[in-house]
């Protein structure tokens, strides 16, 4: 996808970190990233561009509003993540005008006053980085609580960096170490514990931060090392007997196993344990709360030489803290609201095809209208070149994920075929090598005809052979077509017992993986019929995929065990075919169900 980052910072701040080191994984996985802010100091893979958001006036807002426009049209923008509300603001009005869907991480209390009631500004979805913001956007701004998803901060997780015996100190005393901004709320909590709580003769107190220092801090100067920007902040934390700070720094410190005191914006929570984890989690580490500072500072002082007497990182708090603010973990979550946005948003999914057999005669075609013609068939491939889709299969979604359905300039679709009948080689596959698709059959592998459909006693089936092992190794090889599993006999799963129903789905697997010599990814269930049961055998078999028929949610990655198709049918024309593979027929049908329904 390409995804426009939309910041508002003057100086670093835990949500340019944040926002950076997102992309900078997205970029990892595929997506093209690019960033807009007023200044942005990390460096970024993407393109950069220049937006004052900080300027608020009219006139100003107007021309962010026109050039969020232009950069959103121009680089063909598929999801816009703003990151303050500065940018959200500007970007919640682009993305109206242009219909690209908007999700705004919120790190912080947001002002609350008549305006930011009345237009919250935040897209599609707010992501808040803990449950005191999701609370307070509910509570003081009024959003809606299933318009609000927490997502913790991203950290990328490491190897910790070995702690010094006698980090930064020439003189034997503890060093304790505050990172974070001075402006701000943040800069009155620093020079409020540089003045009533640090001991500064019995403690080497050093201030990494990025803000010019304030006039009012040039007093601590001779007992206060105030070390300016980091480019290695993870060094300074290692650096440090305790580390003073809330959010991100907290979460970072932990995971160099640097003991943490807790306290920002709201809240002391103090030194960091396995006790309290869950609360400092909660408020961010005393970042974020329902009103103003609220700290008493008041023993203090003991409080953080008590800290220092007992300071340490026990293993599993830091696996604790690795597994909540993983930035792989993080990303996955936002790749899947990504994905619940675009899709929303649009009301369209990659179409999901479902073909069968595929006849030259009038005595081939059968009684079930799983058939279609090969002149039909080649006029739905053609139809889908002409209008410039690619085919995606399982093994795609296995390697890139699921937002590969989404690469900018392209559309998606899936061609399935069920049975694996002998006509799949000898008249589906050259069509599919002449066009350059690719499908996905789902094979029966104890069977050599439909016996299932023949033997039918209220409509029987005309016969139709089923490929044996060494055409299923030729069309495997062709490289245009990957299999699935569908049973050995074509059963109805939800009738069998458990030791049936495994055997049916494990057996045909392990048939399947011998004749490629590779895992098999997918699996069709028989007649398109699911229960709990069934999806539970087809994932305890290791499958990472499962397509079912008309059933199941309408977003392909929603639950990736019961995919909903489309059936092709005889009478499918290009008229028809059309409209099914525009993205929204699934859409338009359970509307019409739902409408039907209600009357």
């Amino acid at each position: 996808m390409n995804i426009l980052m939309a910041l508002s910072q003057l100086e670093v701040t835990g949500a340019e970190v944040y926002a950076t080191e997102v992309g900078a994984a997205l970029e990892d996985r595929g997506h093209r990233v690019f960033y807009v802010s007023d200044t942005l100091t990390r460096a970024v893979n993407g393109p950069v561009f220049k937006l004052r958001f900080n300027k608020r006036s009219l006139p100003r807002r107007l021309w962010h509003l026109m050039r969020l426009f232009y950069l959103i049209k121009k680089h063909k923008i598929q999801i816009v993540h703003a990151h303050s509300r500065a940018s959200a603001w500007s970007c919640a009005l682009a993305c109206r005008l242009t219909g690209v869907p908007l999700v705004t991480t919120v790190h912080g209390r947001q002002p609350v006053h008549r305006t930011s009631r009345a237009f919250a500004a935040i897209g599609w979805r707010a992501v808040a980085v803990c449950q005191a913001i999701k609370e307070h956007l509910v509570t003081n701004l009024g959003v809606l609580s299933d318009r609000v998803q927490v997502i913790p901060n991203a950290v990328r997780v490491s190897a910790p960096i070995a702690r010094q015996v006698k980090p930064a100190s020439t003189d034997g005393r503890p060093v304790i170490t505050w990172i974070g901004r001075l402006s701000g709320p943040k800069g009155e909590l620093c020079y409020r514990l540089l003045d009533e709580v640090l001991d500064l003769n019995a403690w080497q107190v050093r201030v990494v931060s990025a803000t010019p220092l304030a006039p009012r801090f040039e007093r601590f100067k001779e007992q206060v090392q105030f070390c300016g920007y980091s480019e290695d902040v993870r060094h300074d934390m290692a650096q440090s007997d305790l580390v003073i700070g809330a959010g991100r720094v907290a979460i970072e410190a932990l995971l160099c196993q640097v003991p943490v005191f807790a306290v920002g914006e709201h809240a002391e929570i103090g030194l960091v344990t396995e006790q309290n984890l869950a609360q400092a989690m909660d408020n961010n580490f005393g970042d974020v709360g329902q009103g103003d500072l609220r700290i008493d500072f008041n023993g203090m002082r003991q409080r953080f030489g008590e800290a220092l007497a007992k300071a340490s990182v026990p293993a599993a708090l830091r696996e604790q803290v690795a597994k909540v603010y993983g930035l792989d973990k993080v990303v996955d979550a936002l790749e899947r609201l990504y994905q619940d946005a675009f899709v929303d948003t649009r009301k369209r999914e990659m179409p999901v095809l479902m073909y069968h057999r595929f006849v030259e005669h009038a005595h081939e075609q059968g009684v079930h209208g799983t058939w279609i013609t090969l002149k039909r068939f080649e006029a739905h491939l053609r139809l889908l070149k002409w209008l410039g889709y690619r085919s995606l299969t399982f093994s795609d979604f296995a390697k890139h994920g699921t937002m590969v359905r989404f690469e900018p300039g392209t559309r998606a679709v899936m061609i399935t075929v069920d049975d694996g009948y002998v006509d799949n080689l000898e008249r589906m596959l050259p069509l599919l090598q002449k066009h350059g698709f690719r499908a996905v059959v789902y094979v029966v592998t104890g069977e050599d005809h439909n016996r299932w459909d023949v033997e039918d006693a209220d409509r029987p089936e005309i016969r139709a052979d089923l490929m044996n092992e060494a055409q299923l190794r030729a069309i495997c090889r062709s490289g245009h077509v990957e299999l699935g599993g569908h049973t050995v006999s074509h059963q109805k799963l939800p009738e069998l017992d458990a030791q049936r129903r495994r055997q049916e789905i494990v057996e045909n697997q392990r048939k399947l993986q011998a004749i490629t010599g590779e895992p098999v990814l997918s699996f069709a269930y028989p007649y398109g019929l699911i229960d709990d049961a069934s999806k539970q055998a087809v994932h305890d078999a290791g499958y990472q995929f499962a397509v079912a028929t008309d059933s199941g949610p309408l977003a392909f990655h929603e639950d990736l065990l019961q995919i909903r198709r489309i059936a092709i049918f005889p009478s499918t024309g290009l008229w028809r075919f059309w409209r099914k593979i525009k993205g929204d027929y699934n859409y338009k049908r359970v509307a019409r169900a739902k409408g039907k329904t209600a009357q």
